[in-house]
């Protein structure tokens, strides 16, 4: 008896990792395409202001809470250039998002969001642990559009500009209260074991994961101001 229950259970055990590292690679992808459809649409995020970005952070498919007001909870990843701005556009750091009530909410939709991280003090919030925007980092909604024309003083020194799409409609929104936090599972999951976040966003630490490669062309794309793709 022991025998028939143990073996079972050691096949979970070692489907786990598998598991884990293609659930990672449907996210690292999905960041991917959600970034590439928003540069694509002419209300998207402006190109000269993403130049001027450090970091992008990807966030698919949020998900809400049920009908009323209440939070929300997704998971993506986030890429930075290296040498503090200086290089291309690094390896991805796997986060999450959670917390906070970002207005009226139905239940069953999912929001995709977009974080332009734009200076050195935004940088150092994803070197934490964990982080609550609009207390420990400024945030403002992003502007939208293909200029920076109709940006206001806020919007440019934000450390942080949030953008969202939901039902094919993308616009800016701030996410007060809403908690940002480094997912150690899903690094090790992609990265085959853990990750030091400051190698990770800061210097050239590692190789691009294949899933993360559209991401990362995207950015060069649409945002080539350091040389090429790491």
């Amino acid at each position: 008896m022991f025998i028939r229950r143990a073996v079972p259970a050691l096949i979970v055990l070692a489907a786990a990792p598998v598991y884990g590292q293609a659930k990672e690679t449907r996210r690292l992808r999905e960041c991917g395409e959600v970034f590439r459809e928003v540069m694509g649409v002419k209300e998207g995020i402006p190109v000269d202001l993403l130049q001027k970005a450090d970091c992008v952070a990807v966030i698919p498919s949020v998900k809400k809470a049920a009908l009323g007001i209440g939070g929300r909870y997704g998971k993506g990843a986030v890429v930075c250039r290296i040498d503090k701005g200086a290089g291309p556009w690094g390896a991805p750091l796997m986060i999450s998002i959670g917390g906070g009530s970002f207005g009226l909410q139905i239940g069953g939709q999912a929001t995709d969001f977009v974080f332009l991280v734009m200076n050195q003090k935004g940088i150092d919030s994803l070197l934490k642990s964990k982080f609550t925007l609009g207390a420990d980092v400024s945030i403002a909604a992003g502007p939208v559009g293909r200029s920076l024309e109709a940006a206001t003083d806020a919007q440019m020194k934000a450390e942080i500009l949030t953008y969202s799409r939901n039902r094919g409609i993308f616009a800016g929104i701030a996410l007060e209260g809403a908690v940002v936090k480094q997912d150690k599972d899903a690094n090790v999951n992609v990265y085959g074991e853990e990750v030091n976040p400051r190698d990770l966003l800061l210097y050239k630490s590692r190789a691009t994961p294949a899933a993360a490669r559209d991401l990362l062309e995207a950015l060069r794309e649409f945002s080539p101001r350091h040389g090429s793709l790491n």
